[in-house]
């Protein structure tokens, strides 16, 4: 960055902190990764100089030659690295998840249609048809009721919750995983035109034939989001739904680790519409730096370097997991299948938000994270959220995930003494602890051992 240094150096000290912060730092926020320098490189080329509205052989700007060669070359990836049947087909050019999935209900469906998706608090995301009731008594009376089905709130916050009708099922009060029975009779009462599995915050498998069972009964599609898992499915780690829903999308830069942006995978009859749903129903030109970096991203993933990388996010969240409850830790569903677990607060001396600010300035990064069947609102919620992607790419093991729950375990000890205070004291005596401090330090010398490069 010699020239951004001369040039701006504003700029150039901000970028340079960033990644002091990163280096020097446990990331532990599942949905962050880091890319590798080739596709960094490529997300930093002249590729972001070209307009090239259109798809493959039909632009609107000429001069797209090697722009379609590019995307060629990304969806001759794709379908290798996610084993596509020969009868799909794939789109790189979303410029992120909630696009992609927002492609997909435009494609596929008409403003007003029933949409079943998984609750947002259970793990659901925000682009599955979101809506948040704000009234705290109707939430408690909610959770209270023991009901599987959330119809929504009053604020809808998300745009799938404005132009579409979604019902949400809820996981098992019980175990807080899909009940598919119940999801099977939520879907025939409603007839969805259109299902959705996937989110933020469910640490465990999904039956794609079972859902997608279920949608063939009501006449509906199934969309699996698989924007958390798509790394560990390509590194053939964790069960793939392609080839078993209709239509699978998923982000790019989390376990992926490909740079940012959205792929779509779908049915050849299918990709037709959302091609066109993306172009020109919600974008203009894609962006061709990024699909360069996923091109990148995806020759990386057919290595067996990455299906090593995938294989060992799995090894090491389970055993962060396994020490965690050691430290007597609850963690929502009693354990993981992935990249991330979900620690349950509701118990401990302080909740998700003020304990992910304490974390962070102890030099562990996780965010707070809502949890079934909690009346909290998502900004001040009762779990904890955080996963191993980004301290596997470190090439962190077994050892260093035992040790993390320990400090995680230490800092919950002595910040309870802080329990009573508001949230702004709080992080005024997490910024003076001593304790804090040092582990700090000690998070920097671990982190110090296993440079990102």
């Amino acid at each position: 960055m010699s020239n951004l240094k001369k040039t701006d150096k504003q700029v150039y000290k901000i970028i340079q902190n960033e990644e002091k912060r990163q280096q020097e730092t446990l990331s532990m926020i599942p949905s962050e990764n880091w890319f590798s320098s080739s596709v960094r490189e490529a997300v930093g080329s002249v590729l972001s100089h070209k307009y090239a509205e259109g798809n493959i052989g039909s632009r609107y700007y000429e001069g797209a030659q090697y722009i379609d060669e590019l995307e060629t070359l990304a969806i001759k990836r794709a379908k290798k690295v996610f084993q596509l049947p020969k009868t799909w087909g794939v789109n790189v050019q979303a410029l992120s998840g909630s696009n992609a999935n927002l492609a997909v209900y435009l494609a596929l469906l008409q403003p007003g249609d029933t949409i079943l998706a998984m609750y947002l608090p259970d793990g659901g995301h925000l682009s599955h048809g979101w809506s948040f009731e704000p009234d705290k008594a109707k939430r408690e009376a909610d959770v209270a009721s023991g009901s599987l089905i959330y119809k929504g709130g009053e604020k809808k916050v998300n745009i799938s919750a404005m132009l579409y009708s979604p019902v949400q099922y809820k996981t098992s009060p019980k175990t807080h995983q899909f009940n598919y029975k119940a999801i099977a009779e939520i879907a025939e009462q409603y007839k969805p035109k259109l299902i959705i599995t996937g989110g933020t915050a469910y640490p465990r498998a999904i039956n794609h034939k079972k859902i997608k069972s279920i949608a063939k009964k009501v006449g509906a599609y199934y969309l699996a989001d698989v924007a958390h898992e798509a790394g560990l499915i390509a590194g053939e780690a964790f069960p793939s739904p392609v080839g078993i829903a209709d239509v699978v999308t998923m982000t790019t830069h989390k376990t992926l680790r490909s740079g940012r942006g959205a792929i779509i995978l779908a049915k050849q009859e299918l990709i037709e519409n959302i091609n066109r749903a993306i172009l020109p129903g919600l974008q203009g030109g894609p962006h061709n730096h990024n699909i360069a970096g996923i091109c990148v991203g995806l020759g990386e993933a057919l290595t067996p370097a990455f299906k090593k990388y995938a294989h060992q996010i799995i090894a090491n969240t389970q055993t962060l997991a396994k020490e965690l409850q050691k430290q007597n830790f609850k963690l929502v569903t009693n354990g993981t299948d992935k990249h991330f677990v979900l620690i349950n607060l509701a118990d401990e001396p302080l909740l998700g938000r003020p304990f992910a600010r304490i974390l962070s300035l102890a030099g562990i990064t996780t965010n707070y994270s809502t949890m079934p069947w909690d009346s909290r609102p998502p900004r001040n919620p009762s779990a904890l959220r955080l996963g191993t992607p980004w301290l596997t790419t470190r090439g962190m093991n077994l050892k260093e995930m035992k040790q993390i729950a320990k400090w995680i375990r230490e800092i919950m000890n002595f910040a309870s003494a802080w329990k009573d205070l508001e949230f702004s004291e709080i992080e005024e005596k997490a910024k003076k602890s001593k304790d804090i401090k040092r582990i700090a330090q000690e998070v920097k010398e671990l982190c110090n051992r296993f440079p990102l490069r």
